[in-house]
């Protein structure tokens, strides 16, 4: 067997005795010991620490060369200007001395007038040949295209202002306030419910805001429209997007959870009637993100490819954003289709007063609802077997009806307006039904 001993440098530890079962493992074991010593370590380190301080020296060094061929510059730039001052007053001076010559004898008056006749015609035909290039210009398709364009950047500047105003909203009304309450000596809410509901937000905010003051920096350059950096420097980030819509179900599942608290519903009520809200709820500013970004961009992308010429500076760049985003879009799609199918599911699922566990089955997807007249069993006796809702039913009833792929939901709805699930046969599984069509004419 093999043994081998650790001992420690200090006082106080006792030394460590070891074994393996085979030679190969005992060496291995105090090969990765000996790496692991720390004097090692602490010899590394001088050694970095010596490369720091040469690395320093180079750096002083180089600072001091610099400056001194600054201070070099300014000179020779201060002795350039005086010398072009000493040139300009020499020919100045020199202009002066020099004897004027004029013409011996005066220039005829008739070939005066022909001069000033000639130079006024090439005036004229210089302007109107330059009239003509601008006009047929402004009338070229080329023209039209490069006008077109420049209405979709400044449409795409319009939406992204719109845009950054509704996350401000979603933040500083809703994410901020609800922070400070979940700080409070008796919260309505936690600070784990806040960060599931908001998630990376206020990122996306200050992402969008970075974004927005791009494109207005660019808009105050105009004519010259150059965008393609701009969304070179957007596409790396946005994959916080992915985040978002993963969690988004999550956040509206929360949300509803949140709500059952009437402190809670009472202070999100209170938010959403800021003005700044305009009427709006809180779940209308946790859906915006999910469609802005990749529908928004794609088809502004697209269009602003159909008006940009194929020789254009911009145009490899603008295809390759475009290209990424229909990327994205692609594996976001279902996580989308997910998600608004979950919201609908939990939307009519509030709307029971009993509520509705099958409804919360993610791989439950919604068809179609409503209502429906719900025949007295007495008048089909041979279906009396598999009649709805009450025994005692003797007249007809309209029944509120949700058809999803697994089950069908019939509710009444009371006189106050809410919906109640049928006592018996509210909730049928479609997962064993056979559908019958009776070819009887009666």
């Amino acid at each position: 067997q093999h043994y081998f001993t650790v001992l420690f440098g200090h006082e106080g530890q006792k030394p460590l005795e070891l074994r393996c079962e085979d030679e190969v493992d005992g060496d291995e074991w105090v090969e990765a010991i000996h790496q692991a010593s720390y004097s090692d370590i602490l010899i590394e380190r001088e050694v970095l620490m010596q490369k720091y301080i040469h690395l320093v020296q180079i750096v002083e060094t180089e600072k001091v060369a610099a400056n001194q061929l600054r201070h070099q510059l300014e000179d020779q730039d201060t002795e350039i200007e005086r010398l072009k001052s000493e040139i300009i007053a020499l020919n100045k001076t020199k202009e002066k001395m020099r004897p004027y010559q004029g013409n011996q004898e005066d220039e005829d008056p008739d070939i005066k007038k022909i001069k000033k006749v000639q130079s006024f015609m090439r005036g004229w035909l210089c302007r109107r040949k330059w009239k003509t290039i601008v006009q047929d210009y402004i009338c070229s398709p080329h023209a039209e295209s490069m006008r077109k364009r420049n209405q979709i950047v400044f449409n795409m500047v319009e939406a992204e202002s719109e845009y950054v105003h509704q996350l401000y909203v979603l933040v500083n009304c809703f994410l901020r306030p609800l922070r400070m309450a979940a700080s409070s000596k008796k919260p309505p809410i936690s600070h784990d419910d806040v960060s599931s509901i908001f998630l990376n937000s206020e990122t996306i905010m200050f992402l969008h805001e970075i974004f927005h003051q791009g494109l207005k920096a660019r808009i105050a350059n105009w004519p010259t429209l150059i965008l393609a950096d701009l969304f070179d420097i957007l596409l790396p980030m946005l994959n916080i997007y992915q985040e978002f819509v993963r969690n988004h179900q999550y956040s509206l599942q929360v949300l509803a959870n949140c709500k059952q608290n009437r402190d809670f519903d009472k202070l999100l009520k209170q938010y959403e009637a800021n003005p700044a809200c305009e009427g709006r709820m809180l779940e209308t500013f946790l859906t915006y993100p999910m469609f802005q970004v990749l529908p928004v961009y794609i088809i502004t992308l697209h269009e602003l490819l159909a008006h940009t010429p194929h020789e254009h500076v911009e145009r490899k760049s603008l295809e390759f954003a475009k290209s990424k985003l229909e990327e994205l879009s692609r594996v976001m799609h279902d996580e989308v289709s997910d998600t608004e199918n979950i919201r609908k599911n939990l939307a009519i699922e509030r709307t029971i007063v009993e509520g509705c566990d099958i409804l919360l089955d993610t791989s439950q997807t919604f068809i179609r609802q409503g209502s429906l007249i719900q025949v007295p069993s007495v008048e089909r006796g041979k279906l009396s077997k598999v009649r709805l809702g009450s025994l005692s039913l003797k007249k007809e009833g309209e029944r509120q009806c949700f058809l999803f792929t697994k089950h069908f939901l019939i509710c009444t709805r009371s006189s106050g307006g809410k919906l109640h699930l049928l006592k018996t046969g509210g909730v049928l599984s479609l997962m064993e039904c056979t559908l019958v069509e009776e070819t009887e004419a009666s």
